[in-house]
């Protein structure tokens, strides 16, 4: 669409192979995954013709620029025959028809439409991580007691377990999670950590987004709505989902992302959502009075489990109970539990047992789940996308393990993926309706991000709320908190 629009051509298509053949098996992935599972090819590849990235082909040859379109073009149709008649097989046409096809030209306007990006932030920001990273960078060599390349596994190893004597157990490994455990015993694991987080700060975001700001100073990112097994839309060139929001320094970063000159950044995010799945689905009437009445869920579970009244919640059992709420979404077992709370695994199978006594309806629903997932090899969102697990009939205990838990939370995070979907679409159809200048810019999970104008913000709040809040008839409210800033950092 954007190759079409630069060279004068504006087209709304009505149908994509790729979305069609990623809706029918969500573990196809890429376009490569899906050329080679309904085994199509072409006579002459992408790069005979144009190159690989780092060595292009400038002046392709026309004849081969023809041979490898006319083949893509009979692929992308004999797969359009393939998909589209399962799609109706597997009860997909609306999702497919009312969320994936409508939500493609929104993505398009979103990525045309780019977002700010200032360079002299960036800049500001580099220098002082820069700083930061030297200064510890010397405090490391000082604990160590000599210079060593910190960046090298061996190097660093070498100095940990050989020179520092620290408990390496069976592996010498310098992974975080394997350092994470190891805090306390030794400063230098602290500022090690540190270092890290800061290098990936600076090499990735403070320098690295800098050569995707285009001459109308702004980033331009790609959103892709088949990369994920679950529905989730990913964003690439550059990933800007992935910037932090959990540590300040990773968060800083987004006060480079500015709106347009007499506009506002409006961002909306949804208030666990998959919490409110969960207690959805699984019908709880304990979670759903929770939400109902607008009380912490974290401190109700907290007094739940704990068996404590309100008051009683300390600020440790709230932050426990949280560890247990989302990693009973995502399957957790007692072992994952223990070193999250940083308890044993008694302790930890204790916690669970006691959460589902509470919470009775959430253990059946998560044992239903599994026993469907081994009973047809996928489980579907609330609007009916399927998702294969392959795993769960696996003869591998562990990776059996895995498709149990993929099973238990694929349900929870793809319903809230196609959530978000129709929010957009709702929100996008309502914008055109009121005639608004405002735009909807980015996505990042559970987020919306708009470039509004400053007479149009009351305007807009309203709007968004009504948008996310509406998006689905759910057995629990469904709340979105929106903020106003003149950067990203100031409107989250």
């Amino acid at each position: 669409m954007h190759l079409l629009k630069h060279a004068g051509l504006e087209i709304n298509f009505h149908d994509d192979a790729m979305i069609l053949a990623s809706l029918c098996d969500s573990t196809l992935t890429s376009t490569d995954k899906i050329m080679e599972h309904y085994q199509l090819s072409t006579a002459v590849s992408f790069e005979d013709v144009y190159g690989k990235a780092s060595k292009p082909i400038l002046f392709a040859d026309e004849n081969l620029q023809r041979d490898y379109a006319c083949a893509n073009a009979v692929n992308i149709h004999a797969l359009y025959d393939l998909t589209i008649a399962k799609i109706k097989d597997y009860d997909m046409m609306d999702l497919y028809r009312n969320i994936e096809m409508p939500l493609t030209s929104i993505l398009f306007e979103m990525e045309g439409d780019g977002i700010i990006c200032d360079l002299k932030i960036l800049d500001r920001i580099a220098k002082e991580t820069g700083a930061k990273i030297d200064a510890l960078q010397k405090q490391i060599y000082e604990e160590a007691g000599k210079e060593f390349n910190i960046n090298s596994t061996k190097q660093l190893g070498d100095v940990l377990y050989d020179d520092l004597a620290l408990p390496s157990g069976k592996k010498r490994s310098t992974a975080a999670d394997k350092l994470e455990k190891l805090l306390g015993v030794h400063p230098i694991i602290e500022h090690i950590l540190e270092y890290r987080k800061l290098s990936k700060i600076f090499s990735t975001y403070a320098e690295g987004l800098k050569k995707y700001i285009w001459k109308d100073g702004k980033i331009h990112t790609i959103y892709n709505q088949c990369a994920t097994q679950t529905g989730r839309l990913s964003s690439s060139e550059p990933n800007l989902q992935n910037i932090s929001v959990r540590d300040e320094q990773g968060k800083e970063i987004r006060k480079a992302f500015l709106p347009d000159p007499g506009c506002v950044l409006i961002s909306s995010d949804y208030h666990q959502i998959e919490l409110r799945m969960l207690a959805h689905m699984a019908d709880e009437p304990g979670l759903i009075e929770a939400f109902k009445s607008g009380i912490d869920v974290h401190t109700k579970t907290a007094m739940d489990v704990f068996g404590v009244s309100k008051d009683e919640v300390t600020p440790l059992m709230r932050r426990r109970a949280k560890v247990v709420n989302f990693g009973i979404v995502y399957g957790i077992s007692d072992f994952g539990l223990a070193q999250q709370l940083g308890t044993t695994r008694m302790e930890a199978k204790d916690f669970i047992d006691t959460y589902y006594k509470k919470y009775p309806g959430i253990r059946r629903y998560m044992d239903s789940i599994v026993s469907e997932c081994e009973e047809k090899g996928y489980v579907t969102t609330l609007c009916g996308r399927r998702r294969d697990i392959p795993e769960i009939h696996d003869k591998n205990h562990m990776i059996k393990e895995f498709g149990k838990r993929a099973a238990m939370n694929a349900p929870i995070q793809g319903s809230a993926a196609d959530l978000i979907k129709i929010a957009m679409i709702h929100i996008h159809e309502a914008m055109q309706k009121a005639g608004v200048k405002s735009k909807m810019i980015l996505q990042v999970h559970d987020e919306l991000i708009f470039n509004v104008p400053e007479d149009e913000i009351e305007q807009m709040k309203k709007l968004i709320d009504e948008g996310m809040t509406s998006a689905m008839s759910l057995k629990v409210p469904l709340t979105a908190e929106c903020s106003v800033g003149h950067d990203w950092y100031e409107a989250k």
